[in-house]
């Protein structure tokens, strides 16, 4: 039975008439989950606000129909509409922290949902379905518990509560935008096995908005992939994932780092073009390799390559030169003594202990990634490397000195020679400043003159496949990928020893994140550079890290080879972390 049918879907620039999405055609069955993946700005979270009819600030939808059962969404007026947000159709937005209301208990305001769309008829109703919903999301539904406030519960915590205030009302459809990117893979598997058994047992359709490959082959029944604002190609999971079609959906699968395989990852350069900027013909043809006049000419239509597999492509099935299954070529540490030692570290906020007698080395040249659950330390740690967190005692060595514990107490060439990448590349950025003046400010600091510091940051921009040109622009011109790289240039302009990234890749798409461990590969082989890269997305550990440390409240609980922690885990924790990792082998192990 289908649930929602989107036709023709077309959403405009209301200044310009640009399209941001056209022609999006997507039908979800009930107790089906539809997987909506492409790159950051490829229209993905447009289509899904609007199922829910809504449409972002200066933005509007030019044409299309949007069906859920009887009710036409993109026709019904302002009052009806509210109606049926939350009772036909609802919405989990990406992060659960802001998606909750500060100053109300999480009690309250599931109760407001139920009101509001006057569930039951009564309040016994209510209060009996808020019961029942606590339950099917896992939470205890004790007076105690209802009477917390979203601040003191953990992530996954709240996001099972938008989980339940979306499940509440018993929709048909419910629209689900990244609810799992920044959670670790533990916290991630629980909410998705939860939208799984939620969907399947109350035939509620779902469409499940998402970069990460590996979260829809473990959950989606079928995948759209979307690239400048139109579906590129679609079908069952397990077909699309054994066989892309577009040469778009072979870049996307040859970017996705799988735990289980040793095959590099490989980026795609350039970006999707923007509304009004988009060609005539495919727009994917800016960017592939198997491009000819007539991609450049028109617009292909849908072609159905496969049962229920269509894909819109003059070369359906060709595979780009660039993609090759090839072995990861991690760089081999150089010999030497450690660039970095840690001995007896133990962290603090206050009188509370956080990170307890951790010990590790890292040699030149050599990647050391740090893993372990949301709250297990791995950000304290590196922060305290950095000097950005001074509640520490025990021994911190760069090249044999002993680091102060705050990076202000540190000499000018100690933190000049340890520098860190943090994770969001959207606020890591002075937006005041241009990027020439970003990445060659910490060559100020060291006493260079301007006409060297920028002599020195136009090199380094183009070190990171950027151009010199790029100093003259201001962050909000950037993409996050090329603000990352505008990051890691503004860390390595002073030739530092060891760089600290942390979590570096968790807010891009594979694309991206696919070419920034390329050319944190690539400096590494070039710069001898030591590397400390703390993540919770253990697949691509094993792309970038010769070892690995594996934190659990604190604690070292096992570290050692990358290879042999992955394929060989001795430690339970480390074991119920790689189970707990999504695969994206997942979507065709069934066969």
């Amino acid at each position: 039975m289908i649930a929602v049918q989107i036709e023709g879907l077309r959403i405009d620039v209301a200044d310009s008439g640009a399209d941001i999405v056209d022609e999006v055609n997507l039908v979800i069955g009930a107790g089906e989950v539809l997987g909506l993946v492409g790159e950051s700005g490829s229209g993905k979270t447009t289509v899904g606000l609007a199922v829910l009819g809504h449409g972002r600030k200066g933005v509007s939808i030019a044409s299309g129909k949007i069906t859920i059962g009887d009710s036409a969404i993109l026709g019904l007026e302002d009052r009806a509409l509210r109606n049926a947000r939350g009772s036909i159709v609802t919405y989990v937005p990406q992060d659960p922290g802001t998606a909750l209301n500060p100053a109300l208990r999480i009690g309250k305001q599931l109760m407001e949902v139920l009101e509001q769309h006057n569930f039951g008829g009564n309040d016994a109703a209510r209060r009996e379905r808020l019961q029942q919903v606590m339950n099917e999301v896992l939470l205890p539904s004790t007076p105690q518990f209802l009477r917390r406030y979203p601040h003191q519960l953990s992530g996954g915590q709240q996001q099972r509560v938008g989980l339940a205030m979306a499940f509440a009302c018993r929709p048909a459809v419910i629209v689900l935008d990244e609810p799992t990117t920044g959670l670790d893979v533990s916290t991630q598997s629980h909410v998705l096995e939860t939208v799984r058994d939620l969907c399947r047992t109350h035939g509620v359709a779902a469409l499940y908005v998402t970069h990460d490959l590996a979260v829809v082959a473990n959950l989606a029944d079928r995948v759209a992939i979307m690239y400048a604002g139109r579906i590129v190609e679609q079908g069952p999971t397990a077909e699309l994932f054994r066989n892309p079609a577009h040469p778009y959906g072979r870049h996307l699968m040859a970017a996705a780092p799988e735990i289980d395989s040793d095959d590099e990852i490989i980026g795609l350069a350039g970006r999707a073009p923007a509304p009004g900027k988009r060609p005539v013909g495919c727009s994917f043809a800016l960017r592939c390799q198997l491009a000819t006049d007539e991609c450049r000419e028109s617009f292909p239509p849908d072609v159905e390559v496969g049962p229920g597999h269509m894909a819109r492509c003059f070369h359906a099935w060709n595979v780009p030169p660039a993609i090759e299954e090839v072995a990861a070529t991690v760089p081999a540490a150089h010999p030497g003594e450690a660039v970095l030692s840690v001995r007896n570290l133990d962290c603090f906020y206050g009188k509370v202990h956080i990170v307890h007698d951790v010990e590790f080395d890292v040699r030149p040249g050599e990647c050391v990634a740090i893993v372990g659950e949301s709250g297990s330390g791995k950000t304290t740690l590196s922060r305290s490397i950095g000097g950005l967190h001074k509640e520490w005692t025990g021994d911190i060595q760069l090249n044999g000195k002993q680091l102060q514990r705050a990076a202000r107490e540190r000499s000018t060439a100690d933190r000049l020679r340890i520098q860190y990448v943090f994770q969001n590349p959207y606020s890591s950025l002075n937006p005041r400043r241009s990027i020439g003046e970003s990445v060659g400010r910490p060559l100020l600091i060291a006493g260079k003159s301007h006409k060297e510091a920028n002599a020195a940051v136009g090199e380094m921009l183009e070190r990171v496949s950027l151009t010199a040109a790029y100093a003259s622009r201001y962050p909000d011109q950037l993409s996050g990928g090329e603000r990352q790289r505008v990051a890691i240039a503004r860390a390595l302009v002073s030739q530092p020893d060891m760089l600290i990234c942390d979590e570096v890749t968790s807010a891009l798409d594979v694309l991206v994140q696919a070419t920034i461990v390329e050319l944190l590969t690539s400096l590494r082989n070039d710069l001898g550079l030591a590397m400390v890269f703390v993540t919770h997305n253990l697949p691509l550990v094993r792309s970038i890290a010769e070892r690995v440390v594996v934190l659990a409240d604190g604690r070292i609980v096992e570290q050692g080879d990358t290879r042999d922690v992955l394929d060989n885990p001795q430690m339970e924790y480390t074991k119920k972390l790689l189970s707990d990792t999504p695969r994206v082998s997942a979507a065709f192990s069934e066969d």
